[in-house]
């Protein structure tokens, strides 16, 4: 199935989700071979960098298993393929892990927190922009949404956890996103008026010591939507 169904025009193309994790299997190899300036995927066998979860980790994630994470906020559409291998298995794929995923709108709020100074609009009783996914005999999850905004202090950026089958956490870990790609989203109709993201990976606190390792390869436009593809590798 063509990744393009699915995130054309925008956010149009995510009502047709029933299929989405099968887009793993058919995305071609030269969606992850995109130039350096767009892309940057760590090909040896080393564990990700380990990175915080805070300040806004979910809160219940075993009620949040969705493809779809979307809900109802507006934005870049943005397919999200994270593959997760085992570092003590020669970075064999890991099949039947949990894998987390939250991040913030494009407003730079997450769901579940708010009405505080760090987040004051309050969005406790929703659950927008974070979901859970099991890992399949290729090692591979996938999550539908839309490209994350930012908020003062940090890059763009996506969380992630991976835990093994009884809920153990394995590693907790941050995906960076290319500068250039960020900067024309943040010029786009939505998200102009949060203006562009005020600190550079190389500066922010989480990415400044490994950021090479946390990039992740993005392919895409801001007509069709973008997809990010990341490995990230665990002690299984």
């Amino acid at each position: 199935m063509d990744r393009k169904k699915f995130i054309r025009n925008g956010l149009l193309g995510i009502t047709a989700l029933a299929g989405a994790s099968k887009l793993l299997e058919s995305c071609s190899k030269s969606d992850n071979d995109d130039s350096d300036a767009n892309s940057s995927e760590d090909e040896s066998c080393v564990v990700s960098p380990a990175e915080t979860k805070g300040p806004f980790p979910i809160k219940t994630p075993s009620q949040l298993v969705l493809e779809n994470i979307k809900s109802d906020r507006v934005g870049i559409a943005l397919l999200i393929n994270l593959k997760i291998e085992n570092k003590n298995n020669d970075c064999a794929p890991l099949s039947n892990v949990l894998v987390d995923v939250w991040h913030c709108d494009k407003d730079g709020n997450y769901s579940e927190y708010g009405g505080t100074q760090m987040q004051q609009t309050d969005y406790t009783s929703v659950h927008f922009l974070r979901g859970r996914q099991t890992t399949n005999a290729s090692g591979e999850v996938s999550f539908i949404s839309i490209y994350p905004g930012w908020y003062q202090g940090r890059a763009p950026h996506v969380h992630v956890e991976v835990l093994n089958s009884s809920g153990s956490s394995l590693l907790v870990t941050q995906i960076a996103f290319p500068e250039n790609v960020s900067s024309e989203v943040y010029s786009s109709t939505n998200y102009a008026a949060h203006g562009q993201a005020d600190t550079l990976n190389t500066r922010d606190n989480v990415f400044s010591d490994s950021l090479s390792s946390e990039m992740a390869a993005m392919t895409g436009n801001l007509t069709d939507g973008y997809t990010l593809t990341k490995t990230i590798t665990v002690n299984g």
